[in-house]
């Protein structure tokens, strides 16, 4: 089932479901009880949002061969976990801001999975019992900034340096789903997730070891090679199978 945040018309924002093309709102918790109502708006009538407003966005890096290896860098022997801000997030058609502090902002398309039941020290055979569903992540980077710093925040948490989107999928099968990127219609990145270093589980298991794992976290499950530029006036374009395209435009800060 696919899961939606937005906005019709001037009626506030809301949690919906999509039948075929038609939309239906959600009335209660998405992550606990709720009832569906009737799908009776075309989906070309609403306007998409972030598919959630996440608690905490859990990175993951280096999490594919050839990613670690256009880097320069070792794979990693445990995950590594960095932190983005909630006012990075962006949805659908929203652009990604080129801020004036970087001169090398680049695009990472990636598997983002979203909890959907609270855990700590979760063992490997209940870990899919966590998640409530999947959406595509765009992990915006400003690749110099990140490689000058000691630590990743400031290359990867600036504002619309998150996008997310277009909804949570609860019955896609994540364990050999094609990701590709785009941008301006050029093929960028092309890999499947059977080719992360570490496997869902093991993240869940990983990061749960460390904190806990509440309703609406994200985790950004790593990108593949291909990680490229972005300027003003392109479009990105991520397609996750199983989900469906991501589409973003950039823009320079005004």
């Amino acid at each position: 089932m696919k899961f939606i945040r937005y906005i019709y018309k001037r009626d506030p924002i809301c949690y919906g479901w999509i039948n075929d093309d038609f939309v239906g709102p959600i009335i209660g918790d998405l992550f606990g009880e709720f009832r569906r109502q009737e799908a009776i708006l075309s989906i070309e009538e609403v306007q998409l949002l972030s598919p959630l407003l996440p608690g905490k966005i859990i990175g993951i890096g280096r999490n594919y061969v050839e990613h670690a290896n256009e880097q320069g860098v070792e794979v990693p022997d445990i995950p590594i976990i960095f932190f983005k801000p909630t006012s990075s997030v962006i949805g659908i058609n929203d652009n990604i801001v080129i801020p004036p502090q970087s001169k090398e902002v680049v695009h990472e398309g990636e598997l983002a999975l979203i909890i959907g039941k609270k855990g700590r020290w979760i063992q490997p055979e209940n870990a899919f019992n966590h998640i409530f569903g999947f959406t595509i992540g765009n992990d915006v980077t400003a690749r110099d900034l990140q490689r000058r710093d000691s630590q990743w925040t400031r290359g990867k948490g600036f504002d619309t340096f998150c996008s997310l989107g277009p909804w949570i999928e609860t019955e896609m099968d994540p364990s050999d789903a094609l990701i590709t990127c785009r941008v301006n219609g050029e093929l960028r990145q092309m890999a499947s997730t059977r080719e992360m270093v570490f496997s869902i589980q093991q993240l869940i298991v990983f990061i749960s070891s460390i904190m806990t794992l509440e309703p609406g976290d994200v985790i950004m499950t790593g990108t593949p090679a291909g990680s490229g530029p972005l300027k003003t006036g392109d479009q990105v374009e991520i397609v996750i199978d199983g989900i469906g395209s991501l589409i973003n435009g950039v823009v320079d800060l005004k």
